[in-house]
């Protein structure tokens, strides 16, 4: 990976860590001093909000230490999984709150019953995402198995030569 490159997502991934952070006060300030109407029920959404600016969190500081990997080098390591395996964690959590969400939202479409079955799709993709990472993994797992057998080779012809 290339300087820019590196430094265009380090940028994103500070501006979405700042903004996360910044809903997450509001909801809680919103908490603390804004009543519930009987509307909608905010104290539930305002947690759940609260739970997925958290899993967003997750994955964006797993993707710094992956990107510091990758720009050392060191990314084809047993320790790169570690990070994979929050990515998976926080995209499959950000689904969940994701159908907590359709949840509470539900009893209000009883007239339009799509917009939950959109909502409920939406979920599933997010799950999707998360399959898609764990294929990932499994490619970073092969990566890891033959970057340790050429070493181990490398090691031998150097002993040969």
């Amino acid at each position: 990976m290339g300087k820019l490159t590196v430094g265009a997502l380090r940028a994103v991934l500070v501006v979405v860590l700042a903004g996360t952070v910044f809903v997450q006060a509001l909801m809680v300030w919103a908490l603390a001093t804004d009543p519930e109407d009987g509307s909608l029920p905010l104290t539930p959404l305002r947690v759940i909000m609260i739970l997925g600016m958290v899993s967003v969190q997750v994955a964006l500081v797993c993707v710094w230490r992956l990107v510091t990997m990758v720009r050392r080098g060191t990314v084809f390591s047993h320790t790169a999984f570690r990070y994979v395996d929050g990515v998976i964690g926080a995209i499959v959590a950000a689904a969940l709150v994701w159908f907590a969400v359709t949840a509470l939202n539900a009893p209000g479409q009883r007239d339009d019953p799509g917009v939950t079955v959109i909502m409920g799709g939406v979920g599933v993709a997010i799950l999707g995402v998360a399959l898609i990472v764990l294929v990932l993994r499994m490619l970073l797992a092969q990566a890891v198995t033959r970057d340790v057998e050429a070493a181990q080779m490398q090691a031998e012809l150097d002993e040969v030569i």
